[in-house]
């Protein structure tokens, strides 16, 4: 069999640095202010801040050390293939990684366009009307109703339009990506930068830190109220694992794919906290509780109007659109890596294996991210940010972090070019913080549906598949990759 042509490594330490941080920044942290703000009930909300980043270093570094040891395309593909046996209990756990990912990389895409499309809402208020809207409500055994809604407004038009935009642009060689990213990084740092600037300038301590009675008392409602605002945080900083799905493309992976990673984590965390007390010590807390408010909607549209007038806030509201776009940009490039990884092991379709035969980048895998984003497109942000994030935290983040430890007792030889700090504690506590984020909130039973369905759905095609080709467990495990390419 002819092997397929191989991925240039055409991204250095800057290049690969960029593209994470457009990846964690986003729309997120523009929009999920209010978000945060109404799960903790006040500016105590900046402690979701603070322990999400601490909760994205943890888990950075367990992404760290694998993505040294297999620098190499799909990234949780192959960590966990190779962590659980590749043609044993590994082939399922890579299989339903790959099968999560159908759904959750799209969900990610849609939440960066669907958020672009809501501050384009802004600038022109005409895109906010529904054009039609409907809600599905499925009962299924043991699990209960799934209740789905659907809108079609002009800002779903919108939100279409950056996917297709996005794709245009990532049709090319990967090493003019990596020039396009960085074009789009100097936006997305250059936006919050003046955030931060214009904040600090008109800071008002008295109103960034006027905390409610009992903010700190360590009650019920206090856990859970930390719970959601961590889920959100969480939501904010992923995205820092991206350069491990390009493993195949990066320049001195063992070197530069921990430091981008680590490095990206410190830079967004400090950019985060300075942007959030910047915005909390010119609008009131206060206004970001009132569900009528358009503060809750494009609160640093809001921020800069008060500051300077209409021209910053439809300047910032455009700022705010670049970056959206650039998130959406980075998700597709690393994700479209993942299935080609899978493919090529013979674990998933054998099209998404295909290589552009000029650009040299899997456009299948593209193509098919693309299409599913597409349809996400139509569902509500909030939705999609529950359901991404419980997804990915059930069927990949725990299995992986916990997947380390059992690397290291199976494997101790295994070269390592970058060995996790103070192991195990990091792993240990992402693991933990991870759990306490999916049970520690209000309403966290409907979006851990959708999980188990998806993973029941997941487990019934790889039975089917396996039985047909009689792999594990239903027949000899194969003895090498080219066997498993083979069949």
């Amino acid at each position: 069999m002819q092997e397929p042509p191989k991925l240039i490594r055409g991204l250095g330490l800057p290049s690969a640095t960029a593209l994470n941080m457009i990846d964690m920044i986003g729309v997120g942290p523009f929009i999920t202010i209010p978000l945060v703000v109404s799960a903790m009930g006040g500016a105590q909300a900046m402690l979701g801040w603070i322990l999400g980043a601490l909760l994205a270093i943890c888990d950075g570094l367990v992404w760290a050390e694998l993505g040294a040891a297999m620098p190499r395309s799909g990234g949780s593909y192959g960590y966990l293939r190779e962590i659980y046996g590749p043609q044993r209990l590994g082939k399922l756990i890579s299989f339903l990684f790959i099968w999560q990912l159908s759904f959750s990389a799209p969900l990610s895409v849609a939440s960066g366009a669907i958020g672009f499309a809501g501050y384009a809402s802004y600038l022109l208020p005409s895109l906010q009307h529904q054009y039609a809207a409907r809600d599905w409500s499925v009962h299924l055994p043991l699990l209960g109703n799934l209740q789905i809604r659907w809108i079609a407004a002009g800002t779903t038009i919108i939100a279409i339009g950056v996917v297709l935009i996005a794709v245009l642009l990532l049709y090319r060689r990967i090493a003019q990506v990596g020039w396009i990213s960085k074009l789009l990084w100097l936006g997305v740092v250059g936006t919050i930068a003046w955030i931060i600037f214009a904040g600090m300038a008109h800071f008002s301590a008295a109103r960034a830190f006027s905390f409610p009675s009992g903010a700190f008392t360590l009650n019920k409602n206090f856990f859970l109220g930390l719970g959601s605002a961590m889920l959100i945080s969480t939501y904010d900083y992923w995205g820092y694992y991206n350069v491990c799905f390009l493993g195949d493309e990066i320049k001195g992976p063992g070197k530069n794919i921990p430091r981008a990673l680590l490095l990206s984590i410190l830079l967004v965390a400090g950019l985060y906290l300075l942007m959030n007390i910047s915005i909390l010590g010119v609008v009131d807390w206060h206004e970001m509780l009132q569900t009528q408010s358009n503060n809750k909607l494009y609160v640093v549209s809001i921020f800069m109007q008060r500051i300077y007038g209409a021209w910053a806030a439809n300047l910032v509201t455009v700022l705010v659109m670049w970056t959206a776009f650039a998130s959406v940009f980075s998700l597709m490039l690393g994700y479209s890596r993942v299935p080609y990884a899978a493919a090529l092991d013979g674990n998933y379709f054998k099209a998404f294996a295909r290589v552009h035969p000029v650009h040299l980048f899997p456009h299948v895998s593209l193509l098919a991210l693309a299409g599913a984003g597409l349809l996400f497109c139509f569902f509500s942000l909030a939705d999609v940010i529950s359901a991404l994030v419980v997804i990915r935290i059930l069927l990949q983040f725990i299995v992986q972090a916990t997947g380390l430890i059992v690397l290291r007792i199976r494997q101790p030889q295994m070269p390592r070019p970058f060995r996790m700090w103070f192991y195990p504690v990091p792993a240990i506590l992402a693991v933990a913080g991870f759990l306490y984020i999916l049970l520690e909130r209000k309403n966290f039973v409907k979006e851990i549906r959708y999980a188990t369905v998806i993973l029941i759905a997941g487990l019934i095609i790889y039975t089917v598949r396996a039985w047909r080709n009689r792999e594990w467990p239903f027949g000899e495990p194969l003895t090498s990759p080219a066997e498993t390419q083979v069949r």
